[in-house]
């Protein structure tokens, strides 16, 4: 399909950059996580260009891409990306309780825990020498070691709450959307609830 849209649709910027962008995906899937990370960066790069930062399909994109950094382990980019320029723009052009806004705070939310986040789903067993917020956890998930400080945690936890409140109002306490934040957020609570 990229192909073709080249070919006959040159001038179709966008939907060439949807095409791409598709492409990148199953880049994703296949496991070939560096090949999409380049091309999720010449989507969103492009995308900026063509209809500004604004624009909900750059925004999407930049979600897309964040979720990239995050597969290869790329923390600190993806953090840096949702918090610094994607959330501030979304508030701004779409509002707190647009959905897309909501999505890009859960996402920052399980970026910031993302390395305890792996281990909710498995037998967690969470220690803490000193009690201060700011020392690491220890999380230990078959004999990897997960580490994040309880400051991390509390912030990843009151952005998962304001969600939460957020799509309860929006989206109604039944919605899919909802309940999955919900879960998301009694699973790190938990988390915190051991440590």
């Amino acid at each position: 399909k990229l192909a073709l849209n080249r070919r006959y649709w040159s001038h179709d910027v966008q939907n060439i950059l949807d095409a791409q962008s598709n492409v990148s995906t199953c880049l994703a899937e296949l496991g070939r996580h560096n090949e999409a990370l380049v091309l999720k960066r010449e989507v969103y790069a492009r995308r900026v260009a063509t209809v500004g930062v604004s624009d909900k399909r750059t925004l999407l994109d930049g979600l897309n891409l964040s979720q990239h950094f995050l597969r290869p382990g790329l923390w600190a980019e993806g953090i840096t990306l949702l918090r610094d320029h994607l959330l501030p723009t979304a508030r701004r052009s779409l509002g707190l309780d647009h959905d897309l806004t909501m999505d890009l705070d859960q996402k920052l939310a399980f970026a910031i825990m993302q390395n305890p986040f792996s281990a909710f789903f498995e037998n967690l067993e969470c220690t803490r020498d000193d009690l201060s917020v700011n020392q690491p956890i220890q999380c230990v998930v078959d004999d990897l070691f997960f580490l994040n400080t309880g400051e991390e945690l509390l912030e990843a936890q009151s952005i998962m709450l304001d969600v939460v409140q957020r799509r309860r109002r929006v989206l109604g306490p039944a919605h899919p959307d909802t309940s999955h934040s919900e879960d998301v957020l009694s699973k790190l609570r938990m988390v915190l609830a051991r440590i």
